[in-house]
């Protein structure tokens, strides 16, 4: 079953017109820059905010149709909401905190489902603590305890990792990772992070001005042109891959995407782990024929599948490797001077590969 949410409303001089599907077991982000929209349309799934028009359907239940005079109460929508600051009771310890989300459950449940809760997100040894004495990393996983105890049929997840540290965000994904693999519940995360989307995310939604300028799978809304060159929002590709084997003298790790290989700095990763990676354009260089005589561990045949000026001085190349597809993004000079074409053979020299801690599908 897929959910629907529909909004249209005007604040001062900013429109929001919005519509896109979220699915069950899923986990959508919803991405895009700053003042697209991303937090008011969380504010009014969750009830928060009525907007002048709009149809919100989650889980088979219809929240809101303006048209039918329908609008069900924020404390009765069971959503679980996660802010990025958190909003914790200071005055209550994160037992009262999460206690008082299980105590709004729509449908009573057992002192277990605490218990149960509270050892998923690992809070056992600072029940007794005040959220003051926390770290943002802390208040952010009482934030999701309270909210899953609310027994909801999903949740919404308002950039919960915004002004946390790469330390502090590394410690809450495997949180929130583990939230996706075991409570099966639509999620919608608003981020602006690629990172943090590219290990978290099945699809997106990606909005601006208001707008949703796309939405579906990660993998193919990410290798769009006309969003990398357009917007200027996807720099790179996110690609499934298998890790393939270790060289251990080395240091190195090589990673199976469709029928080719990419060395990476070593993992510590099970051969035959499923992981996901993303490569910058700018980090994927250009040539006509396989160089001999460089640094780069990862020269790859590819066909160019796609060309799109990004802006006066560079050019984004969209590249077939099998089933793989990969962007590239070059100066505009160095493509008229290799004379790149579409359905062109070229290598795709691979500087870098930023390798995230998710599972692949």
């Amino acid at each position: 079953m897929t959910g629907h949410i529909a909004i249209s409303t005007q604040l001062g001089a900013f429109a929001l017109d919005a519509a896109f599907e979220l699915p069950d077991s899923d986990v959508t982000a919803l991405f895009g820059p700053s003042g697209a929209g991303k937090s008011t349309i969380v504010h009014a799934i969750a009830g928060l905010m009525m907007p002048a028009k709009g149809q919100i359907t989650i889980g088979g239940e219809t929240l809101l149709d303006t048209e039918r005079n329908i609008s069900v109460p924020a404390r009765q929508r069971r959503l679980g909401v996660v802010f990025q600051d958190s909003r914790l009771f200071p005055h209550l310890s994160v037992r009262g905190n999460l206690l008082y989300g299980w105590r709004r459950a729509a449908a009573p449940c057992g002192a277990d489902e605490v218990d149960r809760v509270t050892r998923l997100l690992g809070l056992e040894n600072f029940l007794e603590r005040k959220p003051r004495t926390l770290s943002g990393g802390e208040r952010s996983r009482v934030a999701l305890g309270r909210a899953l105890l609310m027994g909801p049929r999903a949740l919404l997840l308002d950039e919960p990792l915004t002004g946390l540290d790469a330390t502090r965000k590394g410690e809450i994904l495997p949180y929130l990772e583990r939230i996706r693999d075991e409570e099966k519940l639509p999620i919608l995360y608003v981020s602006h992070a690629i990172d943090e989307i590219t290990r978290f995310a099945d699809r997106i939604v990606v909005l601006n001005a208001g707008r949703v300028v796309a939405e579906g799978s990660l993998f193919d809304v990410t290798a769009r042109l006309d969003l990398a060159s357009g917007q200027a929002m996807f720099p790179g590709t996110i690609l499934d891959a298998t890790v393939a084997a270790h060289d251990r003298p080395f240091g190195l790790t090589e990673l199976a995407i469709g029928g080719e290989r990419l060395v990476v700095p070593a993992m510590t990763r099970n051969i035959g782990d499923k992981i996901r990676i993303r490569i910058d354009a700018q980090d994927v260089m250009l040539a006509l024929s396989r160089p001999s005589d460089v640094s780069a561990n990862n020269i790859l045949p590819a066909i160019i599948e796609e060309m799109r000026a990004h802006d006066e001085t560079a050019m984004d190349v969209k590249l077939r490797l099998g089933e793989t597809r990969l962007l590239a993004r070059v100066t505009r000079r160095s493509a008229e001077r290799l004379g790149l074409a579409v359905e062109g053979d070229v290598f795709a020299i691979i500087k870098a590969v930023t390798v995230g801690g998710r599972d692949g599908a």
